[in-house]
């Protein structure tokens, strides 16, 4: 079976369009008419067309002058073009097919012929727009994959994981890490419905997401209700552990406005250590970004032996911040693995 399609006829002579368009209406083809190449250049970018035929002694406008035109825009050079032209010279029909026409007829054409030759254009468009529908569901396949990739890992580490089939682990000298954990969640999670646990989570993680992009970090991981962030890779940056304090400060801002189904005030706690850190790509499956090393370990202890609406911080991330932040000692606190510690409470910037 044929395939049916839009056609504009383009001709001068208004006899000659309409015993086209009647022979197309016959086929079961919809036929519109334009009777110079400017007038058919504006239906064109007006409106889907499957095919044109295509006269091409024509005032203002020739139809070689469309086939330029056409040929120059990249959202009509695809339309297929049947020639049909008094002109049955042999220089006129290698011209016409030069500049983008499918095919040629002369004007004294066999209806069976023509009948054949739009049969033949339209199944070849079919086909085209067909193949161009694959590609462009596969280049949407790859751009939802990428996405995806980009959710997982950051994307210089995805660029290169895409280069590579070698493990991936670097050495960072000085990264800044932070942990943000919701205060007594567990307990309440138990008397929560899980589709409201999820969703008051996610809330809350959106909510800190939005804040690492707007800081310029990076999310590390989420672990049931708690949050790590790096500063200073995979791109180093000399003021990583300043983006991270800001980052910590506007966090507690941000998400003073949510409020706990049991009625108690919803509170966070956030540490924030910095120091060398081991960063790689683990897993075959599921890749997951992570970091290890003792600086990993001293920020999630400043958190998990912090205070409810506070940053703990150690004393060299004091030391390193006293001039552009505002401190509060907390005192020395024991800390696991680690003996006693001095820690102090950032409160704000200076």
């Amino acid at each position: 079976m044929s395939e049916q399609g839009h056609i504009l006829v383009v001709d001068d002579l208004r006899t000659n369009r309409l015993k086209l368009i009647l022979g197309l209406k016959q086929q079961g083809h919809t036929a519109a008419e334009a009777e110079n190449g400017r007038q058919a250049l504006d239906m064109l970018r007006a409106e889907s067309f499957d095919l044109v035929l295509l006269d091409i002694v024509m005032p203002e406008m020739d139809g070689y002058q469309v086939l330029e035109e056409m040929k120059k825009d990249n959202s009509l050079r695809d339309v297929p073009v049947i020639v049909i032209s008094s002109q049955d010279e042999l220089e006129s029909i290698v011209h016409g097919i030069e500049l983008g026409a499918e095919d040629y007829l002369p004007k004294s054409f066999d209806p069976v012929v023509l009948r054949a030759r739009i049969d033949a254009c339209l199944e070849k468009k079919y086909l085209r727009d067909k193949e161009q529908a694959y590609i462009r569901e596969i280049q949407l396949e790859r751009e939802r994959s990428e996405r995806l990739l980009l959710n997982i890992l950051p994307a210089p580490i995805a660029a290169r994981l895409k280069q590579t089939q070698d493990i991936i682990a670097d050495n960072f000298t000085d990264v800044s890490v932070m942990f943000i954990d919701l205060v007594d969640f567990t307990p309440l999670s138990t008397h929560m419905h899980p589709v409201d646990m999820v969703k008051m989570l996610n809330a809350v993680f959106s909510t800190i997401d939005v804040l690492v992009d707007k800081h310029g970090l990076e999310k590390v991981k989420t672990s049931g209700d708690s949050y790590m962030v790096v500063g200073g890779l995979p791109l180093p940056r000399s003021d990583h552990l300043e983006a991270v304090a800001d980052m910590a400060l506007d966090v507690l801002a941000s998400t003073s406005q949510f409020s706990r189904v049991d009625g108690a005030p919803f509170q966070l706690r956030i540490g924030i250590h910095a120091g060398p850190v081991v960063a790689g790509v683990i897993g075959t499956k599921k890749f997951i970004y992570d970091l290890w090393g003792d600086t990993v370990n001293i920020a999630s202890r400043m958190e998990s032996h912090g205070l409810p609406e506070a940053i703990q911080t150690t004393q060299d991330v004091y030391d390193r911040l006293k001039g552009l932040y505002s401190f509060q000692p907390r005192g020395e606190i024991p800390v696991k693995g680690k003996g006693t510690m001095m820690t102090y409470l950032l409160t704000g910037r200076r």
